[in-house]
């Protein structure tokens, strides 16, 4: 008889837990039994639960599920790569408004801009790609080399490999063999960083490659999740409250106190100057009054946060708790001697200040908010964020003095959050479900990645210039396969940069055809691998013949002889099979016939319980991510949105530069793409008319001081007189000229967005810089 049974249901998160510890020889013997026999039944149930053949609904719901992690994946490495060319747009726009860019630096930038075409370029041969799909499979199967090559590369270089390593070589985030190798290569590159860092105090705080790895993967589709579920909520009700000032820098509340009392009196007492020092605005009786009652209720949101997070413990993601443990077993190897509370500042280091923090401080950048917040909510936002890392990772009050007047909160929360920290860091860890994986990739067809050329080309050639480091020895593996390959091609222009399926498999590890074979062992004979594959196979019957599937006890051979004898060659093929593995455990006593197989119709039972679980959490999960999916969406949106105005704003720079060197291609020409074009005479648009309730409903207006009652009377002109210039005008009904004309460049505006000033002043209403910007793109930029 078998020794031990498990169902699917007994899986926890899909992930084996660690063996125990044991005393004698025996019961290790016993342990690793345990633990193959776990694996192999592990695989046969995920086989019955993951059958792609069957169409219950089941499976249809793990189908929509598994197309919608999916789109997730890949539409967040179109972010990734949206926000890099957001990123390194706005560096080069700078330049452009101060007109310090030179033309060939103009030429690059406009390369950036250029959408994909699919049909041009040179694809590698068909040698190259069996090359590359052996390189690339080596990388993704053993992290080790793409670990050291992430520490060898500068920090210039480091955002392009990192597109390639989280979003395209381990780009299925929701991918469980995927995820655990990713993380796997997270602990080898952290446990360098531990072995070259010689002091504590400097451990993973620098702006290093490391840093910014452990930054990025935060960003993939399971932490912007937890990130929507557990903040949008709580930072939406604050920034509600547009006019409620917490702000506690008595150099701040000092001079908005006198310009307060200045524009209610229209003079200021000589006892309040202008200019003074912190430690006098601090000093001042009514500058402390007006601190004290907004540090009680800084105190109290901060609480509220705390709160939140603390209790979001169980859907934070598993990898970022699982390099929150990394973190803190690396330090207790490294410093013995190292307090508890040392160790839970490096913790809170990452899962505050890489992850958490930046998404209380720039909520519209993780879209958990529509538009830019308003001034005081934004500057509220900013103090909780400082709180909790002050909690999280060792107060340091050196620039800001005024931030000690919060200690109380780091003193009462203290002992708290380190209990929090440390329970983040108790997770399982993967490593035999992982070996799992890696067997049944050999003998999956399927194994592949998306990948642009580009990003094919940058790997192979960080590959070459750190060969000798990577793989000194010429028999390894990855020594062979670069040398075969050779120099790596240049990157290809922008338009050309197409994306490609690339097949991954190995040349040297045979595919496994037979799985069970493979698996088998001492532990684990073949009446065990016949036990799990009848009781799979039953599962997937009673999967394919739902109308049997409630009827108790279920009866085992009626079963198999209905299937054995359907119209379903699938179904016939599955009942035969299933009819012989149950003769052969019968055969080896393994079943007994006399009580109806009942061993195995009890394990049946059990696991068609757990699938219908299952099917309520994939129901439940997909609501959950396609929640998720619309904000990576409206994010993509987002990005190109200023794209589209950055394209604008060029091509609006080629024509005034084109003006002002007219003797370069002669009067009133202007050269496009080496070719000489009669210049259009400009040409006044517009004018646009929008009510202010327009303006108010499309999130424009931020902030307005025109009386309620008024509202419906005001309504705005927009008009492009010359590309790249705009006139706003203000009017009131029934009155022919406006209240309020203001002339506005593109250049203007995109300085105000780029040093994050999201208001625009008109006197009666402030208006949301951005929306103004993808407004006029939305009017003018097409119609030039």
């Amino acid at each position: 008889m078998l020794t031990m049974t498990m169902t699917a249901s007994s899986i926890p998160g899909g992930l084996a837990s660690p063996s125990g510890s044991s005393n004698s020889h025996a019961s290790k013997r016993l342990t690793n039994r345990m633990t193959n026999r776990y694996s192999v039944n592990a695989m046969y149930s995920l086989a019955a639960e993951q059958d792609v053949d069957l169409e219950d609904e089941l499976a249809r719901a793990q189908k929509r599920l598994r197309d919608l992690k999916s789109r997730i994946s890949s539409q967040s490495k179109k972010n990734f790569v949206l926000e890099r060319d957001v990123r390194y747009l706005d560096s080069r726009i700078a330049l452009l408004i101060q007109n310090r860019m030179a033309a060939d630096e103009k030429r690059e930038v406009a390369e950036t801009l250029e959408d994909v075409d699919e049909e041009s370029g040179l694809w590698p041969d068909e040698r190259k790609m069996n090359q590359y799909a052996n390189l690339f499979f080596l990388l993704q199967s053993e992290p080790r080399h793409v670990a050291s090559l992430c520490r060898l590369v500068s920090l210039a270089e480091i955002d392009t490999l990192l597109q390639t390593v989280m979003f395209t070589l381990y780009g299925n985030q929701y991918e469980q063999r995927e995820e655990h190798l990713l993380l796997t290569m997270f602990q080898s590159v952290l446990s360098a960083q531990f072995e070259t860092t010689t002091e504590f105090g400097s451990l993973l705080r620098a702006n290093t490659p490391v840093s910014r790895m452990m930054t990025t993967y935060t960003r993939r589709g399971p932490g912007q999740s937890y990130l929507k579920s557990v903040l949008a909520d709580r930072i939406n009700s604050l920034i509600e409250h547009k006019d409620l000032n917490l702000e506690i820098n008595p150099l701040k509340v000092y001079e908005q106190m006198i310009q307060q009392i200045e524009e209610d009196t229209g003079t200021l007492p000589p006892s309040l100057p202008r200019g003074v020092p912190p430690e006098v605005a601090a000093a001042n009786a009514d500058v402390q009054a007006i601190i004290v009652p907004r540090l009680t209720m800084l105190m109290e949101i901060a609480n509220t946060f705390l709160a939140t997070i603390i209790e979001s413990m169980d859907t934070v993601p598993y990898g970022i708790r699982w390099i929150c443990k990394q973190i803190r077993s690396l330090t207790r190897r490294k410093y013995p001697d190292a307090s508890d509370a040392s160790i839970c500042s490096l913790i809170g280091g990452f899962f505050f200040l890489r992850f958490i923090n930046p998404a209380i401080v720039t909520p519209q950048a993780y879209m958990l908010v529509d538009g830019v917040p308003a001034k005081h909510p934004r500057r509220t936002l900013t103090l909780i964020a400082k709180m909790l890392q002050n909690l999280a990772n060792k107060p340091s009050y050196a620039k800001e003095q005024y931030m000690m007047s919060l200690n109380p909160f780091v003193e009462n929360n203290k002992v708290r959050m380190n209990q929090f920290l440390n329970a983040l860091c108790e997770v399982g860890d993967f490593y035999e479900s992982l070996e799992l994986d890696q067997y049944m990739a050999l003998s999956k067809k399927d194994l592949q990645i998306n990948i642009t050329l580009n990003e094919l080309y940058n790997t192979h050639s960080l590959l070459m210039q750190h060969m000798e480091t990577l793989s000194p020895n010429e028999k390894h593996h990855l020594r062979i396969l670069l040398d075969d390959l050779g120099a790596a091609p240049g990157q290809v222009p922008r338009k050309e940069n197409r994306s490609i399926e690339l097949p991954l498999y190995s040349r040297w590890e045979t595919p496994i055809q037979d799985l069970s074979t493979a698996l088998m062992s001492d532990s684990v004979t073949q009446n065990d691998i016949n036990y799990m594959e009848a009781k799979s196979i039953f599962v997937q019957l009673l999967r394919s013949m739902p109308h049997l599937a409630d009827k108790r006890p279920i009866d085992l051979p009626s079963l198999a002889e209905r299937a054995a004898t359907s119209k379903d060659p699938v179904l016939v093929r599955r009942g035969i099979k299933v009819q012989a593995l149950l003769s052969e455990l019968e055969s080896a006593g393994v079943v007994d016939a006399s009580d109806h197989f009942k061993i195995i119709q009890d394990e049946v039972a059990a696991e068609m319980v757990h699938l219908g679980n299952a099917k309520e959490k994939v129901v439940l999960e997909t609501r959950s991510l396609e929640a998720v999916y619309k904000t990576i969406c409206d994010h993509n949106n987002y990005l190109r949105s200023q794209l589209e105005q950055y394209k604008a704003y060029l091509q609006n720079v080629r024509l005034t530069s084109s003006k002002e060197k007219g003797s370069a291609g002669g009067v009133g020409v202007v050269t496009v793409n080496g070719k000489e074009k009669k210049q259009v005479k400009n040409q006044v648009l517009g004018p646009y008319r929008f009510t202010h309730s327009q303006f108010e409903k499309e999130g424009i207006i931020m902030e307005s001081n025109v009386p309620e009652n008024r509202r419906v009377n005001i309504y705005f002109n927009i008009t492009s007189p010359t590309p790249g210039t705009f006139i706003i005008a203000l009017h009131f009904k029934g009155r022919e000229k406006p209240i309020l004309e203001m002339d506005l460049k593109i250049d203007d505006l995109l300085e105000k967005q780029k040093d994050q000033q999201a208001m625009l002043d008109l006197e009666y209403v402030q208006l949301n810089v951005p929306k103004v910007l993808a407004l006029f793109n939305k009017l003018f930029s097409k119609r030039r």
